[in-house]
């Protein structure tokens, strides 16, 4: 049976995203039979979901959902201030008044592309959980459950803002510095601890586990949120807080790396603590509209068109073996067909592109801006698009995960012992070994560091890695080097500053050196 399906290309396709030009085409694709696809769901159809507790928490616990793997937020923060990922203008598309080219090119300012997202939604969450907390009759199974995701929250504010307001009530109070922040998500985890669950998580809550992994990534990032020189205490910190994890037994690296972020990754064995997207029941995720070009409706079936946005960089896209498991699971590359295999056009290509209308996601791309080709760049492809899915994606993604904790305690080992530590090796090897790549020798600061980003591609921990590692001011395509320390922070959200501005004691100011 032919369809023939007519689309209408207007701008503004997404709230404070990419527009694209305007434009009728009519694409046509025969559904009848499915052609083998890159990123094919894994051959997941139908909603994979589980419903998350009925414990009157999921007022908090939702909030994950905002900003985490959609556009406009946390998520496009962390991202596009990154070497892994980026949203080059394609003409008249996604220019937005040059937000996402200045956070490529670390040229931030209060106005710049995500970060009032970020904030917003972050202390959304923040809100719900003091909201909840203050009911007097609430179970100290519940309270820790509140605090520990009260910390995550924070968690993210410190890593990203540093000088934040601790809000713990409907009281307002002054902003702290990051030293005092750091201090409070420590000290929230820790008085967590000893009422959350021992043994796994209940779906879309949290455990012992999830307080140690989040502690094991806050005492390696230590000093860099102290504001100090590098401290051994804190490496044995991580190591601990990573034991206690790998220890507990309740974890194990999924024999297959693309099945932690499939559609149907509903409680994988290396999830520790995640954000339960569902298509119905958890809205918010949106990757394949964000990054997929709009005929490639048609090479899965979407519900709607997608927005021709986010791209992986070459240089980052090269940094995989060819035999790596991560590099197919990860990225969208090559000519694109339907379903049956039949080229798909865009039929206002670029002129000057000698793959004329048969889209191919070259890994190259010609320029970031004016005229960055509508096909140019690998796909974000990691967590996999379903056939026939909706804007919404089934996919959870894991804000804690069995193999970042593994990364984590082998790097506390290398900064607290050197390069050459026998267990780091084997840490790192064993997450090797799962992606068909041989043992990582020798291992270096930049070698870490590179096998970090492989691993954890759009988990939203790159920005924090480049820090850790003194690699974020480093050069990268169409960005040049600096060595702005006071970057390492992103300025405080301007709408913020004028929100707040009538506060005396209590208003908000801004990060220093912006």
């Amino acid at each position: 049976m032919k369809h023939i399906l007519k689309y209408t290309l207007v701008s503004a396709l997404i709230v404070g995203g990419g527009a694209c030009t305007n434009l009728d085409e009519e694409l046509k694709g025969d559904f009848a039979n499915n052609a083998p696809l890159q990123n094919p769901g894994v051959g997941v159809k139908n909603n994979v979901n589980k419903a998350t507790p009925n414990d009157g928490l999921s007022g908090a616990f939702s909030r994950v959902l905002n900003g985490t793997a959609n556009h406009g937020s946390y998520f496009s923060v962390q991202e596009i201030s990154s070497d892994e990922a980026v949203i080059t203008q394609k003409g008249g598309d996604w220019f937005d008044g040059g937000i996402w080219l200045s956070m490529h090119k670390h040229q931030f300012s209060s106005t710049v592309g995500g970060i009032n997202g970020a904030w917003n939604d972050t202390y959304t969450g923040i809100f719900q959980c003091n909201e909840l907390l203050a009911n007097a009759s609430i179970t100290a199974a519940n309270k820790a459950q509140l605090r520990f995701l009260r910390a995550y929250f924070y968690w993210r504010l410190l890593d990203v803002f540093g000088r934040v307001k601790l809000a713990v009530s409907s009281s307002d109070v002054p902003q702290s510095d990051r030293p005092t922040v750091y201090a409070f998500v420590e000290s929230e985890l820790l008085a967590a601890l000893p009422d959350l669950p021992a043994g796994k998580a209940e779906y879309g809550r949290a455990n012992k586990s999830a307080a140690n992994a989040l502690l094991s990534r806050l005492y390696l990032n230590a000093n860099i949120y102290k504001g100090t020189a590098p401290d051994n205490a804190d490496y044995d910190k991580a190591i601990a807080a990573a034991d206690e994890v790998i220890n507990s037994g309740l974890y194990s690296l999924s024999p297959e790396y693309k099945d932690v972020f499939s559609p149907a990754n509903v409680e994988n064995v290396e999830h520790i603590f995640v954000a339960p997207f569902d298509e119905v029941t958890g809205s918010g995720m949106n990757i394949a509209q964000m990054t997929l070009h709009y005929p490639s409706q048609l090479t899965y079936k979407l519900a709607q068109q997608p927005w021709n946005g986010y791209s992986t960089m070459e240089e980052f896209y090269n940094s995989y073996d060819a035999a790596d498991k991560r590099k197919a699971a990860n990225f969208i590359a090559g000519p694109q067909k339907d379903v049956n295999g039949n080229p798909i056009l865009d039929l206002a290509f670029d002129k000057g592109d000698t793959d004329g209308p048969e889209i191919n996601y070259t890994p190259a791309i010609n320029m970031l801006a004016p005229n960055g080709s509508r096909q140019a760049g690998a796909r974000l492809g990691k967590f996999s698009f379903k056939l026939g899915q909706n804007p919404e994606m089934d996919n959870d993604f894991p804000l804690l995960r069995y193999a970042e904790v593994l990364l984590n305690k082998a790097e506390a080992l290398c900064r607290k012992n050197g390069y050459g530590d026998a267990t780091a090796a084997t840490l790192v090897n064993q997450v090797r070994t799962r992606a068909g790549v041989g043992a990582l020798t020798p291992l270096t600061a930049g070698t870490l560091l590179a096998e970090r980003g492989r691993e954890l591609f759009i988990e939203s921990l790159r920005r924090t890695d480049l820090i850790r590692f003194g690699a974020w001011g480093n050069a990268w395509w169409e960005k040049t080097a600096h060595a702005d320390a006071y970057k390492i922070l992103m300025p405080i959200p301007q709408e913020q500053i004028n929100a707040t501005s009538g506060l005396g004691a209590n208003k908000l100011t801004q990060n220093p050196g912006y």
